[in-house]
């Protein structure tokens, strides 16, 4: 037997070259002889999943050039369901049952990291595919028809399985066994079948089913979609550190089909119930392209994209009410008297000129100035949860310009729709929320927001939290004013200016700062500290002094300093600008939820409807996820989630 030569313990020699120079690859079964221990070192060693026990009959390979090991291969028993093999095959369950058997799994495939010879994978496959019928057939009395195998597509492509005419039947459910039944994990992996016997469907008795729940009829129903999502492929992200049944993800798909039924009302047609739940099924579903052709291909059909685009673009139904409706509910699960209003804009890289609103600007997603769209928020977040409650996109000056009138016509912006800042933007969206679903003590925003004539528009009875920069200019005492003399040249001064009074970086103070340790937040990997300090300044406005406010410093554990406005009352306590301070990070997450699990960035549309249509379905999509996370009793209040929540990072910003 080759590789007799080679002690379990002992190192393996490097192989390197090509298949046309070096001797011929052999095979040998080793399950049960002395090779077999070298089989599992190998495995246990090198192979990302390490080795287990296999199930059920199994029969271990090892792939040698010389001497050399070059690769370890095992079959073994087939999964007991797997629905995109079962469709392929179109067996029933008692075929099933009686045949499976026909089938092996590939467990483990390994070239060993110090072989280098290129197509050699593809190579060992064929070969051992070669052999198998007879070998398993020769140990077990019984020969296979079909040979199956993973994919874990975080890891791998697959190259060597379809070079080995490997046929790639789709995704796995994202389910693992548990007992008696399944728990679903959303690790999904591709499942890849060979065909060993041509004829192994008229061995059993079955035809090839058509895959109906994937290709739904243009025709269905809403309710047929309900069905189709409760028991046929459809599953949701996985919920961070909980473990889903299969009857957790039934009810799942059940409630969702519930939820977007409370939308129902804004509709003028039946159709658009079932294109905007596919719409909001595939935003959530774990389908790794969200844009509006690949949802539509996967949950209604080809003939479903261009119905699918023009219900977001053009078709009439009434997304203010869906709005409305997605606030009202919303409310009932978050409001709170102690909650902030958040404003924030996102950005969206964009390829091209066409799409509404893309101009270079700077593009907090790349970090610099770039090709993107960027778009204002309104955000809330309270001891109960957070979610987002308003859009608008932003449009630069230039697309103002006669040179883009063509552009603005044909992505449908409003004839009424003219420049706006974003901080004026977002003093509109503030202004147009109904603060009876939203009470709030406090309005939170970033540096860029922190706009003098927007902080002083806010309403009266909040209180703003206010981002700020490191070379923002203060006075630590009201400076002298002084309307300057006559020199009897021009007009008369009428304004005062300041004659005596230092302006100081917010940078300069830290070191003036009497600091107290706190616990901002319950992350990830325990308590997130910080040091804060606060005192009253009067910040330096063109060089004037606007009213006395509090300059809140925060510094991180990691050196990191932070700094921020606030015009709370002149009595509150350290501990409550602490608390206001975390705040803000909610609508962060958001955009990282959104952007990690619902697609918020992967839209193709180009129109201003479209774009603010998708967004509003983004914001169901997360206001699902929320009420997931309370229905499992996932910890959704921003103290947490800035360091918990799945995507969130584990410091604040």
């Amino acid at each position: 037997m080759k590789g007799t030569m080679v002690r379990e313990d002992e190192t393996i020699n490097p192989v390197h070259g090509s298949l046309a120079t070096l001797p011929a690859v052999t095979m040998n079964v080793v399950s049960g002889t002395e090779l077999e221990r070298l089989w599992d070192r190998l495995v246990r060693q090198y192979h990302y999943l390490s080795y287990q026990k296999l199930l059920g009959h199994r029969l271990k390979y090892l792939a040698f050039i010389g001497d050399t090991p070059v690769a370890a291969l095992s079959f073994s028993a087939p999964a007991l369901k797997l629905a995109a093999r079962d469709c392929y095959i179109g067996w029933s369950p008692l075929e099933r049952k009686a045949h499976l058997n026909r089938i092996v799994n590939n467990s483990r495939f390994l070239v060993l990291p110090s072989v280098v010879i290129p197509h050699l994978a593809s190579s060992v496959l064929a070969r051992a595919l070669r052999r198998l019928p007879r070998d398993w057939e020769e140990h077990f009395g019984i020969r296979p028809w079909l040979v199956e195998t993973f994919v874990d597509p975080s890891r791998f492509k697959g190259t060597c399985y379809r070079a080995a005419n490997f046929i790639r039947l789709g995704p796995t459910f994202g389910s693992g066994k548990m007992k008696k039944g399944y728990v679903y994990h959303g690790v999904t992996k591709e499942v890849y079948l060979y065909v060993l016997d041509r004829s192994f469907r008229s061995r059993i008795g079955c035809v090839q089913k058509v895959r109906l729940f994937h290709r739904p009829s243009p025709l269905l129903s809403v309710e047929a979609l309900a069905m189709i999502l409760r028991h046929a492929g459809w599953h949701p992200l996985a919920m961070p550190s909980v473990e889903l049944t299969e009857s957790d993800v039934e009810r799942i798909a059940k409630e969702l089909v519930g939820f977007h039924e409370q939308f129902h009302g804004v509709f003028g047609r039946k159709e658009q119930h079932r294109l905007g739940l596919a719409y909001l099924t595939g935003l959530l579903s774990s389908k790794e392209a969200k844009s509006a052709e690949p949802i539509a291909l996967s949950f209604l059909d080809e003939h479903g994209v261009r119905p699918l685009q023009q219900f977001l673009k053009t078709q009439k139904w009434d997304d203010g009410a869906m709005l409305g409706t997605h606030q009202v509910l919303l409310s009932k699960t978050i409001s709170s008297p102690e909650a902030m209003i958040t404003v924030d804009s996102s950005e969206f890289p964009k390829k091209g000129k066409e799409s509404v609103g893309v101009a270079r600007q700077y593009c907090g997603a790349l970090g610099k100035v770039d090709n993107c769209q960027s778009g204002v928020f309104l955000g809330y977040s309270s001891e109960a949860g957070y979610g987002l409650l308003a859009a608008r996109l932003y449009l630069p000056e230039t697309w103002f310009t006669d040179e883009y009138e063509e552009r603005r016509r044909f992505n449908l912006v409003p004839e009424d729709c003219t420049f706006q800042t974003k901080p004026e933007i977002a003093a509109g969206l503030i202004k147009d929320l109904d603060k009876n679903l939203f009470p709030a003590t406090w309005i939170g925003c970033d540096a860029s927001f922190s706009d003098w004539q927007f902080l002083e528009s806010l309403p009266k009875e909040t209180s703003y939290f206010a981002a700020i920069k490191a070379n923002t200019q203060v006075f630590l005492r009201r400076p002298t004013m002084k309307v300057p003399p006559y020199h009897k040249r021009g007009r008369p001064p009428q304004k005062a200016r300041r004659v005596r009074g230092r302006a100081y970086n917010v940078s300069d103070l830290v070191s003036r700062c009497s600091f107290s340790r706190v616990v901002l937040a319950e992350g990830a990997k325990g308590p997130l500290m910080a040091d804060v300090a606060a005192m009253r300044v009067y910040p330096s406005h063109h060089g004037m002094p606007k009213a006395k406010v509090w300059l809140f410093v925060r510094r991180t554990m990691d050196g990191q300093i932070k700094y921020a406005f606030s015009n709370a009352p002149e009595d509150i306590e350290l501990s409550e600008l602490a608390k206001a301070s975390v705040m803000r990070w909610p609508i962060e997450q958001c955009f990282q939820d959104g952007k990690s699990q619902v697609g918020m960035d992967q839209y193709e549309h180009r129109s201003w409807p479209a774009w603010h249509r998708h967004m509003l379905y983004v914001f169901l999509a997360l206001h699902f996820l929320l009420r997931l996370r309370v229905h499992f009793k996932k910890n959704s209040c921003p103290d947490s989630t800035a360091g918990t929540d799945a995507g969130g990072s584990s410091a604040p910003p």
